[in-house]
């Protein structure tokens, strides 16, 4: 993971070194080389401070389902035995109203499912989407995804030469920029894998029905046929294979 996150920070460097060098100003260059690096090494405080940007934003973009809404009423039902915090973080679940088929969780544990996803999914199959997102949580992937957006983010704005790279310094506009591509990133097989398998034993630990996950699977394999912007249904290993792999496990293989 870590020499695929050098090789994107590579690539991008040299597309904004391009622009850079352009308008002669070696110092955005200098300054784009520093972002990149930053994002690297951002620290967990910084990877939560950037979630809280993120989320609060992203919240802002979408129409958030009210306390009253038959959604968050439903939600709040089907989590009630799921995890109320992530890393020492309080999980904070919300519904956005769109038809979009969706969910994510950030490191400070904002956690948002689609209204879509939760038309086409029952509550055990819910839990087991809920689970899997939590999952990459808990296991660092999500910290690696926000690290990989940030950089992004902060070598175009070096590059634009907005003299607004640090983490403290995120405008309303880049923190829903940032939170787009965090929402939007792919993870690696072994994560997705990974994420999987981690909610298959939350929901064991729980003792929640996990046949649900299963079923999720092979709900998002038939809308996964064609293009797709939502990462939940970029998957990789397909849909299929992880549907097979839960039931091989739910069956002692």
């Amino acid at each position: 993971m870590k020499k695929l996150m050098w090789t994107a920070l590579a690539a991008s460097l040299a597309l904004a070194g391009c622009k850079t060098m352009d308008t002669g100003n070696i110092g955005g260059l200098m300054e784009t080389g520093s972002a990149a690096m930053k994002a690297v090494s951002l620290s967990d405080d910084d990877v939560v401070k950037l979630s809280n940007e993120s989320c609060s934003a992203m919240d802002a973009q979408n129409k958030v389902a009210a306390a009253k809404s038959k959604y968050t009423q439903r939600l709040n039902r089907i989590v009630a035995k799921m995890p109320q915090t992530i890393n020492g973080k309080k999980a904070v679940y919300k519904v956005y109203l769109t038809q979009d088929v969706n969910a994510w969780a950030m490191d400070n544990g904002c956690i948002r499912v689609y209204s879509g996803l939760m038309d086409l999914m029952n509550d055990d199959e819910v839990r087991g989407v809920l689970g899997h997102e939590i999952g990459h949580v808990a296991l660092g992937h999500s910290k690696k995804s926000m690290q990989t957006a940030y950089a992004a983010s902060a070598v175009r704005s070096a590059a634009a030469n907005s003299g607004n790279s640090a983490v403290a310094a995120l405008s309303q506009s880049q923190a829903g920029e940032l939170g787009e591509k965090f929402i939007n990133a792919q993870f690696s097989q072994s994560q997705e894998s990974a994420a999987d398998d981690y909610s298959f034993d939350l929901l064991t630990e729980k003792k929640m029905n996990r046949q649900g996950l299963v079923t999720a699977f092979q709900k998002l394999a038939k809308l996964s046929g064609g293009s797709s912007g939502s990462s939940i249904l970029s998957s990789h290993p397909p849909s299929e294979q992880r549907a097979a792999h839960i039931q091989d496990r739910l069956n002692g293989k």
